[in-house]
């Protein structure tokens, strides 16, 4: 054979191949049984990548327990609007780890003013305050999704002033009008859509609005049941965003012999359930009314602030911090119950009558 026609034609074999292999996951790889056999439920991790990200999820340290007896923190200082009931020295102890967990080459002087602690005029002071009240409401009255374990401000931080993983909303699509039309929101390759062609902005309408999570059925026409083609196409990216934030496949939450039945379904479907509407509390009760705080340099494309999703806490763990309970050595951020009762998850007997084309909101 022609030496030049070998040299190419093995060259394109090898293009072939390696095209072919670019969208697989180098070994080792390690497959886990978490659900009857022949129903496909099997958890796919990679320790190599697993291995690469295990100090991103390490807990740091407590801060030396202090007495609680003393002068309350409001009788001492100034300006003190929340913690003011901890001692002076449980109280500095709750600053000096919030240096750590959020502002760690920053300071003290990131969210105080250093000529005047008590003065407001920082901005990052108000949102601090603020954020500690949501950590205080997620920790008291969200256990349904956090349960005992709850969170710190490092949870998210992990020692950056601002959450490695939040999202804006994104900017409208100004694609010039063609033939086709403008990309509708999708179709381009966004990484809260696992870089597929869904929808790339599924965190506005679940985590932000209340918009129903669903799916379309195996019926040709509409029976009340079945969700358009966009809303299925949207739950899937919120969907994929799901199971990248928490470093899992879809049968860590599903059966995927019927995805949609509850029956069928891992606990930790119904914790996801609660999860979501967590995190739209958060979004649209703490962090949407802080807008005009937070600099313009601050916000998003169309001027709106950082919100959260699942992947803010979990950042590729199933359990974040792989289920280090920091809270245990914080209780005052347990916080209190409110008198507004939270949601319940959909009761056995909301689900009995389901059917594989009524995928409910999870």
């Amino acid at each position: 054979m022609n030496p030049l026609k070998t040299f190419l034609t093995r060259g394109f074999a090898l293009l072939a191949a390696s095209l072919a292999l670019a969208g697989c996951e180098r070994p080792p790889m390690e497959t886990t049984q978490i659900g009857y056999r022949g129903t496909g439920m099997e958890q796919v991790t990679n320790p190599r990548l697993l291995a690469a990200e295990a100090d991103k999820h390490v807990a740091p340290p407590a801060q030396p327990p202090v007495p609680s007896d003393g002068p309350k923190a409001s009788q001492v200082y100034q300006n003190v609007k929340v913690l003011g009931d901890l001692s002076v020295g449980e109280f500095t102890r709750l600053m000096v780890a919030m240096t750590a967990w959020v502002s760690p080459e920053q300071g003290c002087n990131y969210c105080h003013n250093p000529q005047n602690l008590a003065d407001d005029s920082v901005y990052t002071k108000v949102v601090a305050r603020r954020m500690i009240e949501m950590t205080q409401h997620i920790n008291g009255n969200w256990k349904t999704h956090v349960a005992n374990t709850g969170v710190t401000c490092f949870t998210c931080h992990r020692g950056k002033p601002v959450p490695e993983e939040v999202w804006f909303v994104p900017p409208l699509d100004r694609q010039a009008p063609r033939m086709a039309g403008s990309r509708a929101g999708q179709n381009a390759p966004a990484p809260a859509a696992g870089l597929s062609s869904l929808p790339y902005d599924p965190f506005t309408p679940y985590l932000l609005r209340e918009d129903n999570i669903r799916v379309a059925g195996p019926a040709a026409l509409p029976d009340g049941h079945v969700a358009s083609i966009q809303s299925t196409e949207a739950t899937y990216a919120l969907m994929m965003h799901m199971s990248e934030g928490l470093g899992v496949n879809c049968t860590f939450c599903h059966n995927s012999r019927a995805f949609s039945s509850w029956q069928e379904s891992t606990p930790q479907r119904v914790t996801a359930w609660h999860g979501i509407r967590m995190a739209r509390d958060l979004n649209t009760e703490y962090l949407e009314p802080l807008t005009s705080t937070f600099p313009a340099n601050r916000l998003g494309p169309t001027g709106d602030v950082a919100k959260i999703n699942c992947a803010t806490c979990h950042q590729g763990a199933n359990k974040p911090l792989k289920g280090a309970a920091m809270l245990q050595a914080h209780p005052e951020l347990a916080g209190l119950v409110q008198a507004t009762a939270m949601p319940a998850a959909p009761a056995a007997a909301e689900t009995a009558a389901e059917t594989p084309a009524d995928a409910a909101s999870r």
